[in-house]
């Protein structure tokens, strides 16, 4: 058979792994390590992938296979289905499984409950079933959802129920081929070190996923339990207790899309509990179907994936496109202009909030967060309200943690976090990014513009002549496979080494590698492959390697002075342009251009 060893490093931010490495890797004999997994595999359909591939001799693509781990981004894994170590598949859910099942066994000896849900992916609710089996034959109770169900109503009922954990099955935006497995710890949070080291490690301890113990019959188990539209009605009313209140609600149109996800009955009844009843979806992607078929990606943020819904919201004469991914945790808005239809960025969409929010807040010492690669203007935005700002990792697991250490030290009170990619945490309901609530509240900032007799357009250019005009691009580098994983990793190494005196004549006034000093900063400042380059006055460039993808990421963020500027329109296009040619010379820069 095999053994199995835990991964060398699973708590590094964003390059960890949540999963196993195996000795017989790529320098030693892939078909042999393809044999041994095919034994190991109790799924039949996988055990004949695999043994088709042995056949053919594709070794290149057994190599790709079989080539250790999947990487652990955002609190869990995430990769294509199909058969392997190296990609989604029920034996990956099983062992992982197991090992979590362990970790929490050892670690709190009786643990309370643990949740599960998952998405509308063909593989989903298979992959749920195996998780649900191995944790009811673990010993644990376990309560689930039996319909696909968006990832914030998971982690609400998780941090409702007291649960030791939760688990979500899904990919999020990724495209139709993935899927993921997403782990929350019990402060109802995405786990962060020392928790996936300890995870890991029991999960190194587990032997093949044809030797776990599973339940075979989830349905009617004892310690199996469904959660029903009670968590649904339990949530409204949460996140009602948080929502900024109101002077009036003026009639509000809405065109809306889940993106073929999970999130459109739920998310058209938040808008109607808040009063929002003028909501008009997208009915050809209303349903969740997990092939996303009338649309190339499933991510709001990609070009073309709101050209549906802004088709419906033109001939409705509509005062908001509101959209969210797959899984309901991202919130994309589009607004009106003279010019037609204009998404805004999550940039604009986070700074607007936060700037809402903190304007009606009852908290005597609001707490707002960001993501280190989102836009520095929260912090002048918090400075005026009076607000603590902090910036953190990239990822919400970093934003909820530092949260609840900020309100354990005594700093203050949680009110509003988000991150670029269209992540937005308006109540501490849910402590992830929720596309729910932030739909609701920003239904409620467009509603509460209006009441003012301005648009959504004129709040935002207040906001910019008062804290100067901050603009925000990013530009990823693509590089698949094994061999793009290390022409990445190159490139980080590079930069961090010999990083640049200037970027396209602008000077480099200082660098920071966040691999390095970890132990001067806080928790949700740790050591992550992340290099921070300023360039004085205008802004900074930040690089880094996505935690999901085979992506290299370069963020620009540029300031420039709008107090007394006619023209904002012209001044964010320069300033955009400028962030452009600075990214692609740091893409040559470091050699992948």
């Amino acid at each position: 058979m095999y053994a199995l060893a835990a991964a060398s490093n699973p708590d590094t931010p964003g390059s960890g792994h949540l999963c196993t490495r195996y000795p017989f890797q790529m320098t030693l004999d892939v078909r042999a390590a393809a044999r041994s997994w095919i034994e190991g595999d109790p799924d039949p359909m996988a055990q004949a992938e695999l043994q088709m591939l042995l056949d053919d001799r594709s070794d290149d693509e057994l190599a790709e296979r079989m080539a250790g781990t999947l990487e652990f981004g955002t609190a869990g894994l995430r990769g294509r289905v199909e058969a392997g170590s190296n990609r989604m598949n029920r034996a990956v859910v099983i062992r992982t499984t197991r090992g979590l099942a362990d970790y929490l066994l050892s670690s709190e000896g009786s643990p309370g409950p643990v949740v599960v849900g998952f998405d509308a992916r063909p593989s989903s609710r298979q992959f749920m079933e195996d998780t649900v089996g191995v944790l009811a034959a673990a010993g644990i109770a376990v309560q689930y959802f039996d319909e696909p169900t968006p990832t914030p109503i998971i982690a609400y009922a998780g941090l409702r129920s007291d649960a030791s954990a939760s688990i979500v099955i899904t990919a999020s935006h990724n495209p139709p081929a993935d899927n993921g497995y997403k782990v929350y710890a019990a402060n109802g949070a995405q786990i962060v070190p020392p928790m996936g080291s300890g995870i890991a490690a029991a999960i190194g301890a587990v032997g093949p996923a044809v030797e776990v113990a599973r339940v075979a019959d989830i349905y009617g188990h004892d310690l199996v339990t469904t959660l029903g539209p009670e968590v649904f009605a339990g949530y409204l009313t949460d996140i009602d207790n948080d929502r900024a209140p109101l002077l009036s609600m003026p009639p509000l149109k809405i065109a809306y899309t889940p993106m073929h996800g999970v999130g459109g009955k739920f998310v058209v009844s938040a808008l109607a509990h808040a009063g929002y009843v003028d909501v008009h979806p997208e009915v050809t992607q209303f349903d969740p179907d997990g092939l996303f078929p009338t649309v190339e990606f499933p991510n709001p943020e990609e070009p073309g994936a709101l050209d549906l819904v802004t088709d419906l919201a033109q001939r409705t004469d509509a005062d908001l496109i509101l959209a969210n991914d797959p899984d309901t945790d991202r919130l994309a808005v589009s607004l009106p202009t003279e010019n037609g239809w204009r998404p805004l960025t999550g940039n604009q969409i986070g700074v607007l909030l936060a700037d809402f929010l903190l304007e009606n807040s009852q908290v005597d010492v609001p707490i707002v967060l960001n993501s280190i690669v989102s836009s520095p203007m929260l912090g002048a935005i918090a400075e005026y309200r009076g607000a603590v700002s902090a910036q953190t990792l990239t990822g919400f697991k970093w934003i909820w943690n530092a949260a609840l250490d900020l309100e354990e030290a005594g700093a203050g009170e949680f009110l509003f976090g988000y991150e670029e990619a269209l992540g937005y945490s308006v109540s501490s309901a849910v402590r992830d990014k929720d596309g729910i609530s932030a739909a609701v509240s920003f239904a409620d900032l467009t509603a509460s513009c209006i009441a003012e007799g301005i648009s959504v357009w004129d709040r935002l250019s207040r906001l910019y002549r008062r804290h100067g005009l901050w603009i925000s691009n990013q530009v990823s580098v693509v590089r698949p496979g094994t061999e793009g994983a290390a022409e990445i990793a190159h490139a980080m190494e590079r930069l961090a080494g010999a990083p640049p005196e200037e970027v396209s004549g602008v000077a480099v006034t200082s660098v920071t590698d966040y691999s390095l000093g970890a132990a001067d900063r806080p928790r949700y400042l740790a050591a992550t492959k992340l290099v921070l380059l300023e360039l004085g006055d205008l802004g900074r460039l930040l690089v880094r390697p996505s935690g999901t993808e085979p992506k290299l990421k370069i963020y620009g963020d540029l300031r420039g002075d709008a107090s007394s500027t006619a023209d904002l329109t012209a001044l964010e296009n320069a300033l955009l342009a400028q962030a452009d040619d600075l990214a692609n010379a740091m893409v040559h820069y470091l050699g992948l251009g």
